[in-house]
């Protein structure tokens, strides 16, 4: 952790079975920590079991590969996380702010006003949010989540997507268990339903949106 805050590198290939600490730690840490919560980590182990990587997940990675693995595929996915985390400054110079009803999007603070409320985002949460509010009410499928949010297009990796919907449902939803704008439609992705500026003006007064 220290090094990372002090080089400020481009990415992390974090390894779980770390000697003193565990992986899981380490990347929790560096979440936390303000110098570092933007650099992207990209964990590697041995620890295959789905839990395994919801932990990896939730304690703040952008990706998990499972060892062993074809060198090529884990250049590829440093490849992906490294555009991402470089487009989206450049983008953020030159994009207008995305609105629509409750929620408008600030690119250059990697942030959202929901319901008037400012709520901080990660770097991959923003893209994922960007996703599905440029194509509202519409079903977005993890293919095209995974390629346009992560990049690529690997096999079985809908576990990523579900870890960083919970997210952002954790962190906009009045019930994260039971979401009622970032919907999922079961056999095909994700959905973002918001209501118009008209009803949002109504949701804001109601004791669901605080």
């Amino acid at each position: 952790q220290a090094l990372a805050v002090q080089l400020q590198p481009d990415l992390i290939l974090l390894d779980l079975m770390l000697p003193k600490v565990d992986g899981f730690t380490v990347c929790q840490r560096l979440r936390r920590d303000e110098r570092t919560t933007d650099i992207p980590v990209l964990m590697l182990t041995a620890l295959g079991q789905t839990q395994d990587k919801v932990e990896g997940l939730n304690a703040g990675a952008d990706d998990y590969m499972t060892k062993p693995f074809e060198l090529e595929e884990m250049l590829a996915r440093v490849r992906a996380l490294l555009r991402r985390t470089d487009r989206i400054p450049q983008a953020a110079k030159h994009s207008e702010i995305l609105s629509y009803g409750p929620l408008t999007l600030v690119p250059e603070r990697f942030e959202c006003i929901w319901f008037d409320k400012t709520v901080k985002l990660t770097h991959l949460e923003f893209e994922l949010l960007h996703c599905l509010l440029q194509r509202h009410g519409q079903t977005v499928s993890p293919s095209e989540i995974l390629k346009e949010v992560w990049g690529y297009d690997p096999d079985d990796d809908i576990e990523t997507i579900r870890v960083h919907i919970r997210h952002l449902r954790t962190k906009l939803e009045p019930d994260p268990r039971h979401p009622c704008y970032i919907k999922t439609v079961y056999g095909a992705g994700y959905c973002l339903e918001l209501p118009s500026s008209a009803e949002s003006a109504v949701d804001v007064d109601s004791p669901r949106a605080g």
